[in-house]
């Protein structure tokens, strides 16, 4: 019987080309405005996070289920000393460090294939963060404590919020592909926040997520 972690690392292994192109735009012009509109959070999400993570130079981030590299590649290219980007499905891995060799930054950028819970941190972290990550993950807890334990300074986070239109619909959609997807309150995120240590959180409505940042 397959693991909850199997069936997203098979989905993720499936889904990897069409997930970068999102960002990419390596689309149709109708399949681009679609995503204008129905996947507008998943462009302001990126600028929450790049700007959460100010100032960037000289300092070492995790990225945890680092998707296609975006965000890694991009706090790279605005001078971070390493960034550390790990994800369960290979095929974005791959993606990942391919990416990072087009923009000359493999040498700041660390993809490995893993569960974070099974990642052993060696470097100092001052920033961790978790974006699209959440949605996928019934116990977050534990992913949410960790990232604390290892977070010098502060994490970030993206969690689907659980009252908008879309949630059921994207329920329904993604378990018909195998893929079981979750929603948080706000009240949710605070308690798990506040359980896993963080001393202050800062919680944002961005389209329909909840953007938060934990602070050490």
């Amino acid at each position: 019987m397959n693991t909850e972690i199997d069936l997203q690392r098979d989905y993720w292994n499936k889904q990897s080309m069409d997930f970068k192109k999102i960002y990419t735009k390596e689309k149709s012009k109708f399949s681009i405005l679609l995503d204008k509109i129905f996947r507008k959070d998943m462009f302001e999400r990126f600028v929450y996070t790049i700007d959460n993570c100010k100032p960037v130079q000289d300092r070492i981030f995790l990225d945890v289920g680092c998707g296609s590299g975006l965000f890694s590649i991009e706090l790279a290219k605005m001078g971070a000393k390493k960034v550390i980007g790990i994800d369960i499905a290979e095929n974005m891995v791959e993606i990942s460090k391919r990416e990072a060799e087009l923009n000359n930054v493999q040498d700041i950028c660390e993809f490995i294939q893993s569960d974070l819970l099974e990642y052993t941190v060696k470097d100092e972290i001052n920033v961790s963060f978790g974006i699209g990550l959440f949605d996928y993950i019934k116990d977050s807890y534990p992913v949410i404590l960790k990232m604390y334990e290892v977070s010098k300074d502060k994490a970030i986070f993206a969690f689907p919020r659980f009252w908008t239109w879309r949630a059921p619909i994207r329920k329904i959609r993604l378990s018909l592909r195998g893929c079981p997807v979750y929603f948080y309150t706000r009240k949710k995120v605070e308690n798990l926040l506040k359980k896993a240590g963080f001393s202050k959180i800062q919680i944002d409505k961005v389209g329909k997520l909840y953007c938060v940042v934990g602070y050490k």
